[in-house]
């Protein structure tokens, strides 16, 4: 049986948030292709040990800084070429067991993480797809974003709001060559998870609620990801698939 050819081999591919866990498994996905990445995070210590660890090239970049969103492009532009295939990740709001406990500043600042950061990026690469009538942008995003998760409504509300947001946007590039799609992980084995459930030394209690009887692994998230980034995937859009295990109760 011959290999499927993903056609990313010389793609230029700007995944953000990909220091560690998800996002850095994507991005590792996307270099395994040949793809040329650019990975982007907070920190120039961690961006640049991830970059020479996967052999990707690393910028700085804070998602909530949107005015800072096309300047992030077009340094990449400039080292590695246009942008063809754009993905988001981000660790997420913080967690409250009371969902009206969190103030203002909290709320608006759940809102440019999850929907003002992404579309700043959205809004500068995808005129350019479009042109070149080829495109992939694929949001990272949470299965709290279809099961409302207890905790996390800052991440439910918001990653909702992106789910219409890619709908309606795909539909009107979609003759363009350009594709936006969803993937809705559960819960895998990253630092954000632990961080929820109180330490790695909770992980069998959460992996027990999981038809799967386990935790995810970034790695099969990240195999998700390439597909819908590969060419063969041009005739899927505006989908969000879970990669979750089986957690998802709701059809």
């Amino acid at each position: 049986m011959s290999s499927m050819d993903l056609g990313l081999t010389d793609k230029v591919a700007l995944v953000t948030g990909a220091s560690q866990g998800l996002g850095r498994a994507t991005a590792a996905a996307l270099a395994a292709e040949g793809a040329r990445v650019a990975i982007s995070s907070r920190s120039r210590e961690r961006i640049d040990a991830t970059a020479e660890a996967i052999g990707a090239t690393g910028f700085v970049h804070d998602s909530l800084d949107l005015d800072k969103a096309p300047r992030l492009v077009d340094e990449v532009e400039q080292v590695l070429g246009p942008v063809d295939v754009l993905v988001f990740n981000t660790g997420g709001p913080p967690h409250s067991a009371d969902s009206l406990g969190h103030g203002r500043p909290t709320l608006e600042e759940a809102y440019r993480e999850l929907v003002l950061g992404p579309m700043a990026l959205v809004e500068r690469t995808l005129p350019g797809m479009r042109e070149r009538g080829f495109g992939r942008i694929l949001n990272i995003s949470s299965s709290s974003a279809k099961e409302p998760i207890p905790g996390l409504v800052l991440s439910s509300a918001h990653r909702a709001a992106m789910l219409t947001t890619f709908k309606t946007l795909a539909g009107e590039v979609a003759a363009d060559g350009v594709t936006l799609n969803t993937l809705l992980p559960g819960s895998f084995a990253t630092e954000r998870l632990y961080a929820l459930i109180g330490g790695e030394e909770n992980a069998d209690s959460a992996a027990a609620a999981i038809p799967a009887r386990r935790l995810g692994r970034p790695e099969e998230l990240a195999a998700a990801a390439t597909f819908l980034c590969s060419a063969p995937a041009s005739y899927v859009t505006g989908e969000e698939l879970r990669v979750d295990g089986g957690l998802t109760k709701r059809a």
